[in-house]
This record gives structure tokens, C-alpha cells and sequence, in this order.
């Protein structure tokens, strides 16, 4: 009769989660880039949704992110991922991409990572 919490929670998140993916397409010219925010670490994907594949991927996990940073899970650290993830889209030619923010709201961590982005010269 009464849900928990936590599936109200889950549900919710799903709701808004399908309502974005209905506005965002990402192509091979323009893929759609997802930010994923874990307690610890941030990660982020440029996707393909013609062909359902990841394109460019960094996150906070890798060694020459390590070797910059020992936080996390903080503003600069999402700006060093901004950046590499635009370095490598840069490399493949992407100069346009599609940001899907995903759940979560646009500042903080999610805008820091955005603006780094497109300090390197990304558009969207």
C-alpha cells in the first residue's frame, strides 16, 4: 500500500531522466555528452544514439587525473574533466555536441564541468 522512499525517489529520478532524453538526440556529428555524479567521483560520456556508441569518455578515476588532483569530488576537479573530455572530442574532430545534464540541476559541479567545456572551445 505505502512505497518506500527510496523507489518514490527512484521513480522520480526516472521521470525526469525520460522527460530530458526526449528533447536530446545525440549523432556522430553531435554527440550527446551525459554526466553521471557519484558521491566520489564524476564521469563523463560523449554518446552516439544513432549507433548507440561512447565516443569519448573521462573521468575522475583515471591516473593522469590523479596525478593533478587529489580531491574528487570538488568545483576544480570537474573543470579538469571539462577540459579533458573536450581535448578528446577535440581530437576526433567534434566541435558541436548536445549536453545532457541528466537528473541532476545545472550548477555546481554539473555548470563547472560545462563552462570548462566550452572554455575549450565546444559549442552547445
Amino acid at each position: 500500500m505505502f512505497k518506500k522512499k527510496t523507489t518514490l525517489k527512484k521513480e522520480a529520478r526516472n521521470r525526469i531522466r525520460n522527460r530530458i532524453r526526449k528533447k536530446i538526440q545525440g549523432t556522430s556529428e553531435r554527440p550527446r555528452v551525459f554526466v553521471l555524479k557519484s558521491n566520489r567521483y564524476i564521469y563523463s560520456q560523449a554518446i552516439d544514439d544513432e549507433t548507440g556508441r561512447v565516443l569519448a569518455a573521462a573521468s575522475s578515476l583515471e591516473k593522469e587525473f590523479k596525478a593533478k588532483r587529489k580531491k574528487t569530488k570538488n568545483i576544480e576537479a570537474s573543470k579538469i574533466i571539462g577540459e579533458a573530455m573536450a581535448k578528446r572530442l577535440k581530437k576526433k574532430k567534434i566541435n558541436q555536441i548536445v549536453f545532457d545534464r541528466g537528473i541532476y540541476p545545472y550548477h555546481g559541479r554539473l555548470k563547472a564541468l560545462a563552462e570548462a567545456m566550452r572554455k575549450e572551445g565546444l559549442n552547445f
